[in-house]
């Protein structure tokens, strides 16, 4: 009987302890990308070859790599060029893909046919698979890299919007709405937006430690930021050639990229949590 009587309090404080740490972490993250210059004990991009291989120490905190570069300045460096890569595909493909699908599912008939085929297509290819045609047509270098992802990655967005669109289209208030005189235009920013967007926000968020994941994969492959900047996922490509004996040149850029993922997955739980109602209420009946 006690424990049924705190479980809501225990499933609460887990909850806001997720969210919480999500947050600080996201946090650490962002202000260690946004301060980086001020960060960096080192620079980034100099060689000294003379200081090449050196072991976790005092003074270079992650050791030195192939080239003498400091290895913490370069994560701290990297962090920049990753995250804003994250966060710029998150943000264009949200956009792009809640246009899309409101367009698709209020227009319904051949213009919904014509998206949804496309958003098929497109479904279809795996996204690093995607994402590396894509790149060899435009080149390399992170621009190229973001609109890799981005071409494939509004589809998600797109197929949510589109069917919360058609179940809205249903709801007896649309139907109200069309009747005072209300226009399409109208009903799509008045009605439609503000039910969607708090899913888009959600998925947003939850999707920016998979993204992380993408690019870095794909700068491991060579696609994205080139040499001499940094970048996690060509730190770590670059580091394994090394890993017998400079374990640390893979290892940190691999552990900062991990712990982003983490943090950006913990922080994406704890906005769905206070967002979607059907989670509160799943929580509640538990």
């Amino acid at each position: 009987m006690p424990k049924l009587l705190f479980k809501p309090f225990l499933i609460a404080g887990k909850k806001i302890s997720m969210l919480t740490l999500g947050i600080i972490l996201s946090s650490l993250m962002l202000l260690t990308a946004l301060f980086a210059p001020l960060i960096e004990p080192h620079d980034p991009v100099k060689m000294t070859l003379a200081d090449k291989f050196i072991a976790p120490n005092a003074l270079h905190i992650f050791g030195t790599d192939n080239m003498g570069r400091d290895v913490f300045s370069r994560v701290v460096e990297g962090s920049r060029v990753s995250l804003a890569s994250a966060f710029i595909v998150v943000l264009i493909s949200g956009i792009f893909g809640l246009l899309a699908g409101m367009v698709s599912g209020f227009a319904g008939g051949a213009v919904d046919m014509v998206f949804m085929r496309a958003v098929d297509v497109l479904l279809a290819f795996p996204t690093i698979v995607f994402a590396l045609a894509i790149s060899t047509v435009l080149g390399m270098g992170p621009m190229n890299l973001i609109i890799a992802i981005c071409c494939i990655h509004w589809t998600v967005y797109a197929r949510i919007t589109r069917g919360e669109v058609i179940i809205l289209k249903n709801v007896e208030y649309i139907d109200a709405a069309w009747a005072i005189g209300n226009r399409g235009i109208q009903i799509i920013f008045k009605y439609f937006l503000p039910n969607i967007v708090s899913k888009i926000v959600i998925m947003m968020s939850l999707n920016i430690g998979g993204i992380i994941l993408y690019c870095s994969a794909l700068s491991f492959l060579g696609i994205g930021a080139q040499p001499p900047s940094p970048d996690w996922g060509a730190m770590i490509s670059e580091g394994k050639e090394y890993m017998r004996y400079a374990p640390w040149m893979a290892f940190f850029p691999g552990l900062a990229i991990a712990v982003s993922a983490l943090a950006f997955n913990m922080l994406g739980d704890g906005i769905r949590d206070i967002l979607d109602p059907r989670m509160r209420d799943a929580a509640n009946i538990e």
